[in-house]
């Protein structure tokens, strides 16, 4: 029975008992016919009254010598002479004795409101506390959800992409198969394992996997199940979860996001009385204590290992890190197999081709971009999933959905179409640079228009010649508006641009080591997590000579590539028109187009192009009428990103994975 219907039956006794408690108190109404006292005296003294009955209460019932009932009431409730009045009349006169309540009813009747606010108030304290079916008392219950071995249908043949934190966690399988052989040699398996990567990578499917291939019991919990408001509940929590898995070992314990209970002591408020403080200390005693935990193996996974307590990670406890990595470019291809196998596939679909120009994705990124593109079939009517809709969904990943419905004045679009010609042109000039992919006028998200990089490998590390051609193809666009406007017509585009070229200039010089003048030296780290009032970041004293020069040196980062971008620029004037003019007319031209107009030749139309979008187009973002839309539009274009540089192998493409130039 679901909770929903659990809660309506209980409303509904509720509603029961008070209607019975309240229509016990009531006075009963009778049919009977009611008449007022005066006319019931005169009825008796003419003699129309055959009996009567009184109660305590005043109440007279009884019927006529006509047979006709009849009820009425005395004023207050007693009347002295009615008594003669009936007995010189004949009438039959009894009197009603009240009605005897047993002690167990009227201690009911006088201890029900205590025993429905006792009633209500366990009912709420079971909805703050999750419910679960444990009690209203069981606050100190772990919250762990035991998966049995029928549940659990994950294998690692539905795991792809990380064949090396496979390989790390396989043996787990093989000890909890055959502890025996491993115990023959005096090995000792690992307690705790630890699963690190960044978010989508798989972590908790491979933590499904490991249970599903060793067919044990597998209890799941997350970081912030242990935690509550009332002092304690964590750590007896803690303790609950371990001994209900030392009944059921062997067995495995899955902790997700640990780094919700797991952060390093002493940085909260309240020091070591701290309730989450209390509940990791637990958490570490019953994982390497006194007690051994011979059976139970506890997996946790996190993409924050730095925040993690030093007590945690030691041997004994989680004995190894295994790192779920972003898959490259073979493991991309295997996962999305995984993820086709449900989808109906056309002849043209490669997966491999498809990895190819994902670099970066995770497994939930290519999950997603397989549900995408049977969405987009299934919008489209079509009964198989081909390659232009798993292209379609790419591009709606990586660049966000079209805004075809927003209107913009030529003005408009023909400055958004200089703008990003002048990322491309750049980014196919200086040396180093990812290759063009795709530049688009068509607004995505906030964006008015997107110019789109795609590596032709994935990268682990950035030179200093690629990191200096992501600047200049950043201030591309700026420039371009500068020349054919005149610098008192640049818009407001490139905020978002100059943001992050600036970042990259500075990183080069305080964090990288790539300045000629101030050397391989640190002199700035990465802005530091703060947490209840503190901050893991050092502090570094600078003199004001050493700022001063750091801001000559990110001066001069920016300023050496703005004026090579600006002079390439300059030399190529006619590429930068012809693109803009190739953009007016397709709105989204990829790499094909790019290679006819930096070859100076006439430019291919779009695979998919037909004449008649031109026309569509035309009448789409005209002026028309649509002023409005028109304003909307100069409004969304001040607000520091309209338009948008993107590459596929992180959010931003001008910075390093990871914020280091390699990893």
């Amino acid at each position: 029975m679901s909770d929903m219907a659990k809660n309506l039956i209980l409303w509904l006794v509720i509603a029961v008992v008070l209607m019975s408690v309240f229509q016990s108190f009531t006075p009963s109404t009778s049919p009977d016919q009611q008449m007022d006292y005066t006319r019931f005296i005169k009825d008796v003294r003419q003699g129309q009254i055959r009996d009567a009955s009184v109660d305590r209460n005043g109440v007279i019932t009884g019927e006529k010598r006509s047979g006709e009932a009849y009820k009425t009431v005395i004023p207050g409730g007693y009347d002295r002479d009615l008594i003669n009045d009936l007995v010189k009349q004949g009438v039959r006169a009894e009197g009603k004795l009240p009605e005897e309540t047993s002690f167990l009813t009227t201690i009911f009747v006088s201890w029900f409101p205590m025993i429905l606010l006792i009633g209500v108030w366990i009912f709420f304290m079971r909805q703050m506390q999750g419910g679960g079916g444990k009690g209203a008392m069981s606050f100190g219950k772990s919250k762990a959800r035991q998966l049995s071995e029928e549940q659990i249908k994950t294998t690692f043949a539905d795991v792809a992409g990380c064949d090396e934190a496979k390989a790390e966690v396989e043996e787990l399988v093989d000890y909890l198969k055959e502890p025996d052989r491993f115990q023959k040699l005096g090995g000792r398996i690992p307690s705790g394992i630890l699963l690190v990567g960044q978010p989508g990578t798989g972590k908790t499917l491979l933590a499904k996997a490991i249970a599903g291939e060793a067919k044990v019991p597998f209890f799941t919990i997350s970081g912030s199940d242990f935690v509550e408001m009332f002092v304690g509940v964590g750590a007896s929590r803690v303790r609950d979860m371990f001994e209900q898995a030392k009944k059921a070992a062997p067995c495995i314990i899955f902790i997700d996001e640990i780094d919700a209970v797991g952060r390093k002591r002493g940085s909260g408020i309240g020091g070591g009385h701290d309730e989450r403080e209390q509940t990791l200390n637990q958490m570490l005693v019953e994982m390497d204590g006194f007690e051994g935990n011979e059976g139970v193996i506890v997996i946790a996974a996190t993409n924050r290992p730095d925040v993690l307590d030093p007590a945690l990670l030691r041997p004994g406890r989680f004995d190894r890190q295994v790192t779920v990595g972003l898959p490259d470019i073979r493991g991309r291809a295997q996962i999305l197999k995984v993820h086709m196998r449900k989808v109906p596939l056309g002849d043209d679909v490669k997966a491999t081709v498809i990895a190819r120009g994902t670099p970066g994705f995770s497994g939930a990124d290519l999950a997603n971009l397989v549900n995408e593109a049977a969405l987009g079939a299934a919008r489209k009517a079509l009964r198989v999933v081909g390659m232009k809709e798993f292209d379609a969904a790419k591009d709606k990943i990586m660049m966000g959905s079209e805004r075809k419905s927003m209107v913009m004045s030529e003005s408009e679009k023909a400055m958004t179409a200089y703008h990003e010609a002048g990322h491309a042109l750049i980014g196919r000039l200086v040396p180093d640079h990812d290759p063009v992919y795709k530049v688009s006028i068509i607004p995505r998200g906030r964006a008015l228009g997107v110019t789109m990089y795609l590596p032709e490998q994935d990268r682990f590390s950035h030179s200093k010649q690629h990191l200096e051609s992501n600047i200049s193809s950043l201030y591309g666009g700026r420039i371009a508006e500068q020349l054919i406007y005149g610098s008192d017509k640049v818009s407001t585009g490139a905020s978002n641009d100059i943001e992050r070229a600036t970042d990259i200039a500075r990183k080069m010089v305080t964090q990288w080591g790539l300045s000629e003048k101030l050397g391989p030296m640190l002199f700035a780290e990465d802005e530091g997590e703060i947490f209840l009032g503190s901050s893991s970041a050092k502090s570094f004293h600078l003199s004001a000579d050493t700022v001063k020069l750091i801001d000559e040196e990110i001066k001069a980062v920016i300023n050496r590539n703005y004026q090579r971008a600006e002079d390439l620029m300059k030399e190529n004037i006619d590429i930068l028109h012809a693109m803009k003019d190739c953009l007016m007319k397709y709105e989204t031209i990829d790499a094909l187009q790019i290679d006819d107009l930096m070859a100076r030749t006439t430019v291919r139309p779009p695979a998919d192009w037909d004449d008649k979008d031109s026309d569509d187009s035309t009448k789409k973002n005209g002026n028309g009428d649509a002023s409005a839309d028109v304003e909307a539009t100069s409004k969304d274009a001040e607000s520091a990103k309209d338009t948008e540089e993107t590459s596929p192998v992180e959010p931003d493409a001008s910075k390093p994975s990871g914020d280091t130039p390699s990893t």
